[in-house]
């Protein structure tokens, strides 16, 4: 169906999205031969290793979750090396560059996440075999944050101005314990209702995540007071409820629809051996991009719950003592507002510059990222991949391998950002 070829000369491509302040459609011819552009992505591809020094470097200081503080202090002090002093860590800890348009433009801000998933202690350094790395978050998301540099990088020596304002972010809270809260503060507080587009830049290869999979999280209690295995042998016991409720989950059947899922994740309690339970507490995941259906799930995991803890109280009817349950929320993680497809503005014009970069364009997807946050508010975001490959994602045996065409994962970030914030002539229908 496309004719377009891979060539090394790039072609001019229409680009056609709606304005986010829906005043109506627009038109912007994005050219990646503009003297400006093409300057910014042939610097991009002659620093490579530039890139890949950030992205080795920041990886090896910690960030373990809430804990991002000198991994942003390190990502600011570089950013503002690259001629952008205004660059400021804000209260909860994101790092913030603001580039002004030269007006007329929506608001785009690219984002790369600073905290991992590993916890403190998680040895962080980075071994090398050839373009091969290997180190906890070495692709999530330290490629992230370099591409960010990357382009803050390309966009100050190629004189790049776009016509709207762009901010660059590294942001903490993105993994589990953080909730996301590093976007969501930019979005209910410092920026909110301030931002047309949002791009995180998230994993690796050349990847679109336009679907919000949205979650929740539940750290769940069960209490008793507990007694001797054998001298208060008759009374209900917290981990004994906790596992009826166990049961019950796993024989859940998911709503039908969009995919869902659920999951108990991680269990503990109890004092000893001989010790009938006094508390036992488990959490509970689960996920879905539709929000009835999440919502149908979390009523699933709550009765099933319910029946367990019912069925262990009814076990020993003569015990004067009863367990009980607590519910601690420990992540929700909204839904996508709107659905994107494939032929969503946003997600086509990334599709048209992946083929301007003479790549192959892969179906979009659905994931759980910064991304949720302004899906969730209805404004037009996506996440992408970074370049490159690599795999073991969350575990400390993550790896990231350079390509040859690695490079094109910041320049196709770049295209984007100006695609997005408008540079050059604007052309109406």
């Amino acid at each position: 169906m496309h004719r377009r070829t891979r060539r090394a000369t790039p072609v001019a491509i229409l680009v056609a999205f709606l304005a986010p302040a829906l005043l109506g459609a627009q038109i912007t011819a994005v050219q990646p031969d503009h003297p400006a552009v093409k300057r910014a992505l042939d610097g991009i591809k002659a620093q490579n290793a530039w890139m890949l020094t950030q992205q080795v470097q920041l990886c090896e200081i910690p960030a373990p979750p809430f804990k991002e503080r000198a991994r942003g202090e390190e990502f600011r002090k570089r950013i503002a090396a690259l001629g952008y002093p205004q660059a400021r860590i804000d209260s909860v800890g994101n790092v913030v560059t603001e580039i002004a348009g030269a007006g007329g433009g929506p608001t785009v801000m690219l984002a790369g996440h600073l905290d991992t998933v590993f916890p403190e202690g998680t040895v962080v350094t980075v071994k090398r075999e050839g373009d091969k790395f290997t180190a906890p978050g070495i692709g999530d998301d330290c490629r992230g944050l370099a591409v960010v540099l990357s382009v803050a990088k390309a966009m100050k020596e190629g004189a790049v101005r776009t016509n709207g304002k762009v901010i660059l972010v590294a942001n903490v809270g993105e993994e589990g314990p953080g909730n996301l809260r590093g976007v969501r503060y930019l979005f209910n507080s410092s920026y909110r209702g301030k931002i047309d587009y949002f791009m995180s830049v998230d994993g690796l290869g050349l990847h679109v995540t336009s679907r919000a999979v949205g979650s929740k999280r539940y750290s769940v209690q069960f209490t008793g007071p507990g007694g001797h295995s054998y001298g208060a042998f008759g009374m209900p016991s917290a981990i004994h409820a906790m596992g009826r409720a166990i049961a019950n989950i796993g024989d859940l059947q998911v709503p039908a629809g969009a995919k869902t899922t659920y999951n108990v994740g991680i269990v503990k309690g109890g004092t000893s051996v001989n010790t009938i339970s006094p508390d036992g507490t488990m959490d509970v995941d689960m996920r879905s991009e539709n929000v009835d259906n999440l919502e149908k799930m979390d009523a699933l995991i709550k009765d099933a719950i319910a029946r367990g803890l019912a069925a262990e109280n009814a076990r020993w009817p003569k015990s004067p003592a009863k367990i009980a349950v607590h519910y601690d929320t420990i992540g929700i993680r909204p839904v996508g507002k709107v659905a994107q497809t494939d032929s969503t503005p946003m997600v086509r014009v990334a599709g048209d510059l992946v083929k301007a970069l003479g790549e192959p364009v892969l179906p979009s997807g659905a994931g759980s990222t910064d991304a949720n946050i302004p899906m969730s508010l209805g404004i037009p975001a996506i996440t992408i991949g970074g370049g490159a490959r690599g795999g073991d994602a969350h575990a400390i045996t993550e790896w990231f391998e350079d390509t040859p065409n690695g490079y094109k994962g910041p320049q196709w970030a770049l295209l984007l950002v100006a695609s997005l914030a408008g540079i050059g002539r604007t052309v109406t229908p």
